[in-house]
């Protein structure tokens, strides 16, 4: 990842407005930040959360609050807690909590 022609800034997450994304049970709350082609989001899960989706997309992501399990296409499992994190480059991943949790997600 090549950071170029961005200017310095703070971020009060709690100011940044939300976007509601529905999962098959539960939702995530996205506090979204645009930068060019970088997407930076602040994400909540709500307990019981589980995608509705494979996403085929790479992220860096932190896990700061709860717990989240990341299942990949090949059929691993990998689970966060706080201050863990995961990089993903490979396509084919879905999360799911049964507590609820929240990240930070660079991609």
């Amino acid at each position: 990842m090549k950071l170029t022609d961005l200017p310095f800034e703070t971020v009060e997450w709690s100011r940044v407005a939300s976007s509601e994304h529905p999962g098959v049970i539960g939702q995530a709350l996205w506090r979204t930040r645009m930068l060019g082609a970088l997407r930076v989001r602040m994400v909540e899960y709500t307990p019981g959360y589980q995608a509705d989706h494979w996403c085929q997309k790479g992220h860096a992501v932190l896990c700061l609050e709860g717990r989240l399990t990341t299942e990949l296409a090949d059929g691993r499992s990998f689970v966060l807690t706080p201050g863990m994190s995961y990089l993903a480059a490979e396509p084919g991943h879905r999360s799911s909590t049964d507590v609820g949790a929240r990240l930070f997600i660079v991609d």
